[in-house]
């Protein structure tokens, strides 16, 4: 977290978040509270979960105000019981105040992403199968919320458009097929001087079958088919390159595809459906 603190993107969205919420002042604290005051106050988790996001807190704080006293109670990826502090803050009363709501949004957020993670991923420990999130993320919080994946015991696909190479079905019908896909894929690589790993979705057995055939990719989307299926796919594939389930999977139906064999499960769920944490910050 503290390398995505040096993050011009991250940087300018705690900034724009901050200018969202506080606008012209903080009107309230400003009328209510006397201006040289100082106190304390702490955030407690209102529910069981995994916490994610305590540098962003931190900076966020000392971004309002570089004379906050923050103190952690605890760490990315520790699991909280309802009831249990999280961190304290110390410092100008009014600082804290107007910081804390964008500080409870981000923490919010990102320790129910911690959450879901770690509560799919653990469903899969006997299993070899890692679970994936996926580009489903909200505008502008994207590292942020991999991170909070991260943190919760599941793994990233890839970043964006940028850092790998996802044949999709809507590809292969616009460039004519899986051989013409995976072959201009090749040459744009070339001619681009690029090295990303080429993944390819396939929709069928037929498809799975081709891409056999063609090779040149790395791994390959079994998109959308049932456990037996994929089970059939895995045994095709044999190994010659990395299996991927996608579409249709939930909490309840995981570990059926898990136990096909196949290599890592993609859940868009771990970021889309992900619901945020009940947190509370209360004066000391």
């Amino acid at each position: 977290m503290k390398t995505l603190l040096q993050n011009p993107d991250i940087i300018f969205l705690i900034e724009l978040s901050l200018r969202e919420d506080i606008g012209s002042g903080d009107h309230t604290s400003l009328a209510c509270v006397d201006e040289n005051k100082s106190g304390e106050a702490f955030c407690l988790a209102k529910e069981n979960c995994v916490i994610a996001g305590l540098d962003l807190a931190e900076f966020i704080f000392k971004k309002i105000d570089i004379e906050l006293n923050f103190i952690s109670h605890c760490k990315d990826g520790d699991e909280l019981k309802n009831g249990e502090k999280i961190f304290s803050v110390s410092g100008n009363s009014i600082s804290i105040l107007t910081a804390e709501r964008t500080v409870l949004n981000f923490l919010q957020r990102l320790s129910g992403i911690a959450t879901q993670s770690r509560e799919i991923s653990n469903m899969l420990n006997e299993f070899n199968t890692k679970v994936l999130d996926t580009r489903k993320t909200i505008p502008g919080m994207r590292l942020l919320e991999k991170h909070a994946v991260k943190v919760g015991g599941s793994c990233n696909h890839r970043v964006g458009l940028f850092d790998m190479i996802m044949i999709k079905d809507n590809h292969i019908d616009f460039a004519g097929g899986i051989k013409e896909a995976i072959e201009k894929t090749h040459r744009y690589l070339k001619a681009n001087n690029l090295s990303l790993k080429i993944e390819i979705e396939t929709r069928n057995l037929n498809e799975v079958n081709e891409v056999i055939q063609v090779g040149g990719v790395d791994r390959i989307m079994l998109d959308n088919f049932s456990p037996t299926v994929i089970k059939q796919a895995v045994e095709l594939i044999n190994g010659k390159f990395e299996t991927e389930a996608s579409g249709g999977i939930t909490k309840q139906n995981i570990r059926e595809f898990a136990a096909t064999g196949v290599d890592y499960i993609s859940v868009g769920a771990l970021t889309h459906s992900a619901k945020g944490i009940d947190l509370s910050l209360k004066v000391s």
